[in-house]
């Protein structure tokens, strides 16, 4: 049994994890629960970037295995997103990474609690020394209005795709800041299975509409 909001409406779930790859298109992404930990710097190169997801996922598996064993409610541990900024856009879209912010997230279900959480903290923690898991925190994000698209291939062939989808956000009426709306990737495929040109991920930038 899954608990996942989306897993229930299988057209929501199409909506906001398999968009096309050829053009963009809109969405309204309701309010949903993360596991979050930020940081800044090239994930590349980055300890502080590799420490956050090895926290995320060992929190993630440790709530999924003691929510199961003790609420018999068994789902899927999600895929790894990541919300990018940086001060300016321009830093941003030129590539320059090592200035870059990013906040690393995994969704998780509606039977995780604060105190689900309080005791997977302190399990995590008497089995491993985890560096950022005194970072990771749990909060809703609802994301709102949004436009997105797939982008097959590596990730640093990304900035095309994401030139489109910005001029898509202004030829729709809408802007963003790309701060306070920040640049989100939604991570599909796992780079150490695909092959690079076949890693799917989907880019999204929430936005508003512009006011007369």
């Amino acid at each position: 049994m899954s608990t996942h909001p989306e897993d229930h409406d299988a057209e929501l779930r199409k909506q906001l994890y398999s968009p096309s790859s050829k053009q963009p298109s809109i969405v309204d992404v309701p309010a949903m629960k993360f596991l979050m930990v930020d940081g800044i710097g090239d994930p590349n190169f980055s300890q502080q970037y590799k420490d956050a997801i090895e926290a995320l996922y060992a929190l993630s598996y440790t709530l999924k295995f003691a929510i199961k064993h003790a609420e018999k409610i068994d789902y899927q541990v999600s895929m790894l997103e990541g919300l990018w900024w940086s001060d300016a856009m321009d830093v941003f879209l030129a590539g320059a990474r090592d200035a870059w912010r990013w906040t690393m997230i995994v969704r998780q279900p509606s039977a995780v609690t604060p105190a689900w959480m309080e005791t997977a903290v302190e399990e995590v923690r008497r089995k491993k020394n985890l560096p950022a898991l005194p970072g990771v925190r749990l909060e809703p994000f609802h994301e709102g209005l949004s436009a997105q698209i797939m982008h097959i291939g590596p990730y640093a062939t990304e900035a095309p795709t994401i030139q489109r989808l910005h001029d898509f956000i202004r030829a729709e009426g809408g802007i963003f800041d790309g701060r306070v709306q920040k640049h989100h990737e939604l991570y599909l495929g796992d780079p150490r299975r695909a092959a690079p040109e076949k890693l799917k991920t989907v880019i999204r930038q929430p936005f508003s509409r512009q006011t007369p």
